[in-house]
């Protein structure tokens, strides 16, 4: 019986990471064009607005069940600083202030720094064949970001910002596995609430010293391109894929979902070539067969793994 629930936890949880990876993927799709004309604190800003707001008539609706008034958010606070807010906020800066090749390379240190976070606090040990896999990961990430051509900006402010980036995605990863007292759902609402206020505020700031509070205001209603944006990155990436990667690192560990973290650079790649009519080169298809055989190398460690704690719990 034991045995059957940590088979369905098992691929509950993959699943999960897989769709969330995707979903994240797909955002480049609704974030490309738009960032080069309009603020992306403004961007940040809606699409927590629209996610939260479409959590909170969830929850009035009944279809999604919190309880947050007996159990208090005190514990989310750690959370609830990590991410959405230093790490969007973080990940927004460090792109802006380099070049998209470094900000690709650094960020794809994030299974790495995960994995570090996961020894020194949960005092998860991965096997070799996890390291592995998720190494040649990272290098077929790293294998696409070059294709497209190696610039540097030399901006150390900026790689430093990088580097909180994967900081806060780290302790994330660690913060969702030990918190086992909230529901997926209700971190899922409390992140995203935190996001609509922390990321409102600051936009508000920055479009009051531009003069553009108007403009800010009534973005999603005048720009249809934005709106459309907002309620992908809102609903889809926000509210979907949060809570589908809270439950993934719940039932698979931080270790394991961190492998599955180049899928999203992989469809990235596809959704350029098929909807945006971006050229494949050689390098990218490498790099994409690079991450495949990484996740497959990284999810048998993990088989061989339990494989090997069942054998040493079996009696003799």
């Amino acid at each position: 019986m034991k045995q059957n629930l940590d088979k369905k936890k098992m691929i509950i949880g993959v699943v999960s990471v897989l769709i969330g990876e995707v979903l994240f993927g797909f955002s480049y799709l609704f974030t490309k064009e738009i960032t080069t004309n309009i603020s992306p604190l403004a961007l940040l800003s809606w699409r927590f607005i629209c996610a939260f707001a479409i959590m909170s008539l969830c929850v009035k609706l009944g279809w999604l069940q919190i309880n947050l008034k007996e159990k208090g958010i005190k514990n989310l606070l750690p959370l609830m600083l990590v991410s959405p807010i230093l790490y969007f906020l973080s990940e927004t800066y460090g792109i802006a202030r380099t070049t998209a090749s470094e900000s690709g390379m650094i960020l794809a240190a994030i299974p790495i720094a995960a994995i570090i976070a996961s020894m020194a606090v949960l005092k998860e040990r991965p096997t070799r064949l996890q390291v592995i896999g998720i190494g040649i990961t990272i290098c077929g990430v790293v294998a696409i970001v070059l294709v497209k051509g190696l610039q540097a900006s030399f901006d150390v402010a900026g790689y430093m910002i990088l580097f909180l980036a994967i900081v806060s995605y780290s302790l994330f990863s660690v913060f969702i596995q030990q918190n086992t007292q909230h529901s997926a759902i209700e971190k899922t609402y409390v992140m995203i609430g935190a996001g609509a206020i922390a990321f409102s505020l600051i936009a508000l700031v920055e479009s009051a010293m531009h003069g553009t509070v108007k403009t800010f205001v009534m973005l999603p209603f005048r720009d249809m391109q934005f709106l459309i944006a907002v309620l992908y990155l809102g609903i889809l990436c926000s509210v979907c894929g949060f809570a589908l990667y809270n439950v993934a690192i719940s039932y698979i560990g931080t270790n394991r979902s961190a492998s599955f973290v180049g899928i999203s650079t992989l469809t990235a790649v596809f959704a350029g070539v098929v909807f945006l009519r971006e050229q494949v080169l050689p390098g990218q298809i490498a790099g994409m067969a690079l991450i495949l055989c990484g996740v497959y190398i990284a999810n048998k460690g993990y088989g061989y793994r339990r494989s090997a704690y069942k054998s040493k719990e079996a009696p003799k």
